[in-house]
């Protein structure tokens, strides 16, 4: 006896006549899918500035961003001269913890990636440079008031915490350990080409096509081990851009900006201070101070340096009052300079203020205070000379006998005055008092004219 087969039922198999639409429907959502799955983007992010929080903020948004929209890669096209360590150490954070694969590409010719950048590089699942590109120098810089004093043992354990940070992404990436480290202990750079041959860098590619074209079917080990493939020859790229508010903390971050700001606010609040009620300049400068505040708190800035400042402002103001001919104004223009070319204690020259910065600023605002506040010390030592109070001290003309009232004429003016002792007709008299619009004055004599 056959077993017994259970056939499917007709309602759920296509008919003959509908077995063409069903094929043709399932083609279409075949082709859809792929479509989909085909029409994932690169996501291009362009670091041209100095690695500090905010570019740090940058790049985790744009990864997370390229995450959520299941991007194939993330490209970050780099021209830095280099920034500060935490940053970059998140910034490797990120790159490394992506589900996203990342490409770092230094690039147009003439641009770096100095000091941190080298580390961003290296830390990437694919590094490329352009032709004309260079990377290195990441020596860490021991700046501050505390620097010459840190011991040669210091030293050598934040250069070696450096150095393992540069091991530990080289290696994990499969790059050439030893020559990675040598741009950290002995602030080695290297052209695109030397990179290329010492195996630094996967790629030197003229453009971002050229560089998608070399890395067609080319397999690459990502930070956990994994191997993946990377199919971008003829991706769309779009790029992505910084937010409005990341743009202008970026501007911020910019510590020759923040100076002036800086600089801009005590000025303003100067001039508040000797005209009360003004309210525009109060205004202008608790607004400017704050955001030179805000900018500084996230810069690594040293405080000793606004007491250098603060310093200034004191000599500006003992210059009105003690008139030491021009001594204090310079003495307080040179803590002004110091106290900018101390604010920020960076490991790069383009992340603190310029000497030429420096100089710009508090000569014309050194000059400016200091002719400012000797104006208003003289205003509140002069007395009054307006009104009817100037007449105080002024010597008239009898036009009458005071006997002891009558009239003289001061400034001018008749007036009704009265005198102390009997005055004659046509002899002068000084006005001592104002009572109203009555003048008590007394005979001019010989010796008081002297006085």
């Amino acid at each position: 006896m056959l077993p017994c087969m259970r056939s499917t039922p007709r309602s759920i198999l296509p008919s003959r006549r509908s077995l063409p639409l069903f094929r043709t429907l399932s083609a279409f959502t075949a082709v859809l899918l792929m479509s989909i799955v085909a029409s994932a983007d690169v996501l291009k992010v362009a670091l041209n500035d100095t690695i500090q929080p905010i570019t740090e903020e940058y790049i985790a948004r744009a990864i997370a961003e390229a995450e959520r929209r299941n991007d194939q890669a993330v490209l970050i096209e780099i021209n830095t001269p280099g920034g500060l360590l935490d940053s970059t150490r998140k910034i490797i954070q990120s790159i490394t913890s992506s589900t996203v694969p990342v490409i770092v590409y230094v690039a147009p010719s003439g641009a770096r990636a100095g000091s941190a950048g080298i580390f961003v590089l290296e830390a990437a699942d694919v590094a490329a440079m352009a032709p004309g590109t260079n990377a290195g120098a990441a020596h860490p810089v021991l700046l501050g008031p505390l620097a010459p004093k840190i011991d040669d043992e210091m030293k050598r354990k934040i250069e070696n915490d450096t150095a393992a940070l540069m091991r530990s992404v080289a290696s994990r990436r499969g790059r050439n350990v030893e020559v990675a480290e040598s741009a950290v202990l002995q602030s080695k750079s290297f052209t695109e080409q030397e990179a290329l041959s010492q195996h630094l860098i996967d790629f030197v590619a003229s453009s971002d096509n050229d560089l998608f074209r070399q890395m067609e079917g080319r397999t690459f080990k990502r930070f956990d081990g994994k191997e993946v493939s990377l199919h971008l020859a003829g991706q769309h790229i779009s790029s992505f851009d910084m937010t409005l508010k990341e743009r202008i903390l970026n501007h911020l971050m910019d510590p020759n900006f923040s100076f002036i700001l800086l600089a801009i606010g005590a000025l303003a609040l100067y001039a508040e201070f000797n005209h009360p009620g003004a309210v525009i300049p109060g205004t202008v400068g608790v607004v400017f101070i704050l955001i030179a505040a805000f900018a500084l708190n996230l810069l690594p800035t040293r405080f000793a340096a606004l007491a250098l400042i603060l310093g200034a402002f004191a000599l500006f103001a003992a210059e009105a009052k003690f008139a030491s001919h021009g001594v204090l104004t310079v003495g307080g223009i040179v803590l002004f300079t110091l106290g900018g070319l101390l604010l920020v204690d960076s490991p790069i020259p383009e992340m603190r203020v310029h000497l030429l910065t420096a100089l710009a600023v508090s000569v014309p605002l050194g000059i400016i205070t200091a002719f400012l506040m000797s104006i208003a010390v003289k205003a509140r030592r002069n007395k009054l000379v307006s009104g009817a109070q100037g007449l105080i001290g002024e010597i008239g003309t009898a036009q009458t006998a005071l006997i002891p009232a009558g009239k003289i004429f001061v400034h001018g003016e008749l007036w009704d005055a009265v005198s102390s002792s009997e005055v004659s007709t046509g002899q002068r008299v000084v006005v001592r008092r104002i009572d109203g619009l009555l003048l008590q004055v007394e005979p001019l004599t010989p010796l008081r004219a002297l006085r």
